[in-house]
């Protein structure tokens, strides 16, 4: 077996977390598999996986060959593209990552529809409320809500979003209505841990930004599971304005004390910068820029 093929063969181990699933999707034997590896360790001269009867764990040196490789063969993949002229025709895997419920909402539809459209073009997400490396994790693009630090990506803005503090209708009309920020220390408060953790509340009065220093009774790990509480009228909670939009709309959520929101937070599709951006990144961008811009939920 050549070089790059055993590479190709340790990266699916890797991926899939052991050799008989790598051996499945490379349409392979086990025992082909596992002497893939084996050569390469030997070349290599060190250990890539320790294996056990229970699990296949990569070592220190595996975890690093892992990320040269990942980078390696999404390169070799772009340069075949655009070698036999897949820059006129969208083909192979794109990586997407964005945050949890933003995924969901608004990256699930448009993915769909941009597969119906490119139906050589395969896709993998990573949904996760924290920003992960693109390079690092073999990813083409990201969303991403907030401030960008500087960096080396492309970024184009799509929408703003805003924070807002909300409530239901039922809630309002049992506890009342909060008028100032430090009225919400007399109110039942959900914090979502999607958004933060800290106990000073940032808000904004007459241009200047002030801090409210608050304990939530509860605090929540998933957006989903705060937005419920909410709708069931338990609490107050501050969420992001696209989290809540249908709810709003609907009228099952009001939003409480917009005189003092701080100001709103760009959202951005990014990939890596470069001279040679493969057509599935490039169409992929542009579909989803496109649909962004035009959702009224996001501007």
């Amino acid at each position: 077996m050549d070089r790059f093929r055993s590479i190709q063969v340790f990266a699916k181990v890797a991926e899939c977390g052991g050799f008989a699933a790598a051996a499945r999707d490379l349409a392979m034997s086990p025992p082909a598999v596992t002497r893939a590896v084996a050569m390469l360790e030997d070349r290599l001269g060190t250990r890539l996986f320790i294996r056990t009867t229970r699990s296949v764990r990569m070592t220190e040196s595996g975890e690093r060959f892992f990320q040269d490789s990942r980078r390696i063969l999404q390169e070799f993949e772009e340069a075949e593209e655009s070698a036999v002229g897949s820059h006129a025709a969208p083909r192979g895997e794109l990586r997407i990552t964005g945050p949890v419920l933003f995924g969901r909402m608004f990256v699930t539809p448009v993915l769909g529809d941009f597969l119906d459209r490119y139906p050589m073009v395969r896709a993998r997400t990573l949904f996760i409320d924290r920003v992960v490396n693109l390079m690092d994790d073999g990813l083409d693009v990201a969303i991403r809500i907030g401030d960008l630090p500087d960096s080396s990506l492309i970024a184009v803005r799509v929408g703003m979003v805003r924070r807002v503090m909300c409530a239901s209708p039922e809630y309002i009309e049992k506890h009342g209505l909060p008028l100032r920020p430090e009225d919400l220390c007399d109110h039942r408060l959900v914090q979502s841990q999607a958004l933060g953790t800290s106990s000073g509340w940032p808000f904004r009065e007459n241009g200047a930004p002030v801090s409210v220093r608050l304990e939530p009774r509860l605090r929540m790990n998933t957006n989903d599971a705060v937005i419920e509480l909410v709708l069931r009228g338990w609490g107050l909670s501050r969420l992001l304005s696209y989290q809540i939009a249908p709810y709003l709309a609907d009228g099952r959520l009001q939003t409480v004390l917009s005189a003092f929101e701080t100001p709103p937070m760009p959202i951005h599709v990014l990939h890596q910068e470069g001279g040679m951006v493969s057509a599935k990144v490039r169409a992929f961008v542009d579909f989803m820029v496109e649909r962004l811009r035009a959702d009224s939920a996001l501007n």
